[in-house]
């Protein structure tokens, strides 16, 4: 079955909360799932952020393969909402992007600077390999990880800019936040619930990028 245009992209953008699934150290090879809140990053890769101590980092410094599962099913029904398993491997985010992707995940999780603080946690990225979409029944593929997004991801000093000028539109409402933009969307913050605008097609310069912001700030004003 062919799945729909940049939807396994989009549905990364559109949740905060996956599912870490890691191989078990004890007991040994059994999987090992839990919570975890991530961020995509330019790439739309999961980007998590984890305790050293915790029973999935330790995990992973074992045996970096892992499956991450994302869910996007606002009226509770799991089993026809769009769904995505991602495997790959983690590994620890370099030093010298540290900076700019803990910038970028607090404006999806804002909380997350007190665990930051303690100076335990660490940010690790999946790397992905393949990952198995499901838009709802006999809709359904498999899609190779270097096929998510073919397009050369937006610079990071280049969303900043997109993100100031979101913030200083003279028609955005109180309440309307860009927490990130790419090439495909906008992620936003709607009094305080996430949502992805969608754009009608890919935008690959930043003039474009300009335009359908301030068009998504007009849309947004009631």
């Amino acid at each position: 079955m062919k799945i729909p245009a940049h939807a396994p992209l989009h549905l990364l953008h559109q949740v905060p909360i996956g599912t870490l699934a890691t191989h078990a150290r004890e007991p040994h090879g059994y999987p090992y799932p839990t919570v975890m809140p991530f961020a995509p990053d330019a790439s739309h890769r999961p980007v998590i952020l984890v305790s050293r101590l915790a029973e999935h980092t330790r995990n992973l410094q074992d045996d970096p393969r892992a499956g991450f599962l994302v869910a996007h099913a606002p009226d509770g029904d799991v089993l026809n909402g769009p769904r995505e398993t991602l495997v790959g491997r983690f590994a620890p985010v370099d030093a010298d992007r540290e900076e700019a992707v803990a910038h970028r995940y607090l404006r999806y999780h804002p909380d997350a600077e007190r665990y930051l603080a303690l100076g335990d946690f660490a940010f690790w990225v999946l790397h992905v390999e393949r990952l198995r979409y499901i838009a709802g029944f006999g809709a359904m593929g498999w899609l190779n990880g270097a096929d998510l997004d073919t397009l050369d991801p937006l610079p990071a000093e280049e969303e900043d800019t997109l993100i100031e000028f979101f913030e200083a539109h003279p028609a955005r409402r109180p309440g309307l936040e860009l927490a990130g933009v790419d090439r495909y969307g906008a992620d936003l913050k709607i009094d305080g619930v996430r949502t992805r605008f969608i754009f009608d097609a890919p935008q690959l310069d930043l003039q474009a990028l300009h335009a359908v912001l301030a068009d998504c700030v007009e849309r947004h004003q009631g």
